[in-house]
């Protein structure tokens, strides 16, 4: 057991891989899952972890396969949504004793948070997602030319080692930059911050391990599963807090839950983008105290 700043680093065995993961508020009576995004990690949870201590909750933010000292399967078909969503559900039967689950998630992340909501893998007390839709609503977005220009890069990184090359070109200045470019408000991504990013992009293996989640998502059946047609509506009371400048995903994916989600709450931010958690943490965190208090 490691420190850190903000708690304390595991290692924890969960479906045959070995999850990093901050551990903050030891013995809070509610548990919290924190699941990041790509390019990132446990970090990009700085501003919330102490809220969430304070509010009672033991936090366990892992770094997901692939990221960070977490373990990196070698294989594309390791990083199918199924193995994510079991990744998430072992971890969590060590962590939960009991308690009820919070489900926190951003990005890739929220992907495998949503899917691993609505397959009902594990009982969750609350769901909360920051800038992803629903799988449903990502493949109808899909169908469309203006998504479809957003979601450049998905197509990209289906290129077999060009894309990890270039991400790692000049000690990974294209993770750092994938920051800057996406944020309106860059005062929370400062050099120390984006080196945190970089450091972790340039472990060996990370960068195609991380670009295998689209490689999978986009080559292996499962999220075929997560379409309107074929996924049941979800029960647990959702929370979705969206930057409304999300350059990588269109606001109006916020849009057509009915079917999808029985009990739904969105709040959109104006003015941020898509890292919405670490550019506009006070307001992030506003709308999370007062949805977990209510």
């Amino acid at each position: 057991m490691a420190p850190d700043t903000l708690g304390n680093i595991v290692f924890i065995e969960a479906n045959g891989q070995r999850l990093e993961t901050l551990i903050a508020g030891k013995g809070g009576s509610k548990l919290a899952v924190l699941l990041h995004g790509f390019p990132e990690s446990h970090h990009s949870w700085r501003f919330q972890i102490p809220l969430l201590v304070k509010l009672g909750y033991e936090v366990w933010a892992p770094n997901l396969r692939g990221y960070g000292q977490s373990s990196k399967p070698p294989h594309m078909r390791d990083y199918a949504i199924e193995q994510l969503m079991e990744d998430v559900a072992q971890l969590m039967d060590q962590a939960s004793n009991g308690r009820p689950v919070t489900l926190i998630a951003h990005d890739w992340g929220a992907i495998i948070a949503w899917a691993f909501a609505a397959s009902n893998l594990r009982p969750l007390a609350r769901l909360v997602i920051l800038n992803v839709p629903h799988p449903a609503r990502l493949a109808e977005g899909l169908r469309t030319w203006r998504q479809l220009k957003k979601s450049w890069y998905v197509f990209f990184f289906q290129l077999p080692w060009l894309p990890e090359k270039l991400l790692a070109a000049g000690g990974a200045r294209a993770i750092g930059r994938a920051f800057s470019a996406l944020a309106l408000d860059q005062t929370n991504f400062g050099p120390e911050v984006l080196q945190v990013y970089r450091d972790n992009a340039l472990i060996p293996g990370a960068l195609s391990s991380m670009i295998s989640y689209y490689r999978a998502a986009a080559q292996t059946a499962g999220m075929a599963n997560f379409t309107r047609d074929h996924v049941a509506p979800i029960t647990v009371p959702t929370l979705m807090i969206w930057g409304e400048e999300d350059l990588a995903l269109g606001v109006e994916l916020t849009d057509g839950y009915d079917g999808l989600v029985q009990d739904f709450t969105l709040h959109r931010l104006k003015g941020v983008g898509h890292w919405v958690q670490q550019e506009a943490p006070e307001a992030v965190n506003a709308h999370l105290e007062a949805w977990l208090a209510a």
